[in-house]
């Protein structure tokens, strides 16, 4: 069975898989813990995903005593309020780990959203999926372009040139949060170049 990871984000490097034992729970408790938040949120309907096969009468549940699969990803999708999100980890070398990673990190998110402390958006914008009417595909602009420098810079000024347009940008000074993160991720490919 194949995992169906969201195009949007990244996968984790099998060779970057981490083995832990600092979770002390097995996958249904993992997934439980999930179902208390997804009701603790009020979601519309949720659904978890693994590469694993999964129950008919429950199919959030994958069948007990099956082999660690190949890819040992969760995702965790879920609408809520019209808008549609998804939260995935593969951190991970079991799937488990990487739903129980999973299940804290809705915690925390909800947590956040219920203090009373104003922010630009909510906790969970950014597992906001694009809407269905949306481009699925958006062309990118290539990375020098973004950085507003030529193509064939030296390190130091794409260093310089990201640098100023974080600054501008960075959403605590007001800036666009979606643009920042374009700059970011342009810097981290014309260095890696």
């Amino acid at each position: 069975m194949t995992l169906n990871w969201p195009a949007e984000l990244e996968q984790t490097e099998t060779a970057e898989r981490k083995r832990t034992t600092k979770f002390d729970v097995d996958l249904e408790q993992s997934i439980n813990d999930i179902e208390t938040e997804m009701d603790r949120l009020g979601v519309d309907d949720w659904r978890l995903e693994t590469a694993m096969d999964h129950q008919s009468r429950d199919p959030n549940y994958p069948y007990a005593n099956q082999p660690q699969p190949e890819d040992p990803g969760v995702v965790l999708r879920w609408s809520m309020g019209g808008d549609q999100f998804a939260v995935a980890c593969d951190y991970y070398t079991r799937p488990r780990d990487n739903a129980r990673a999973i299940g804290l990190y809705v915690a925390e998110k909800r947590k956040m959203e219920n203090r009373p402390v104003a922010t630009g958006q909510s906790e969970f914008a950014t597992a906001r999926l694009p809407a269905a009417d949306d481009d699925a595909v958006v062309a990118s602009e290539p990375p020098h372009e973004v950085l507003e420098i030529s193509p064939d810079a030296d390190d130091g000024v794409v260093k310089a040139a990201a640098r100023a347009k974080k600054k501008e940008h960075h959403p605590d000074a007001g800036g666009d949060r979606e643009r920042f993160q374009r700059v970011v991720k342009a810097e981290e490919a014309m260095l890696d170049d």
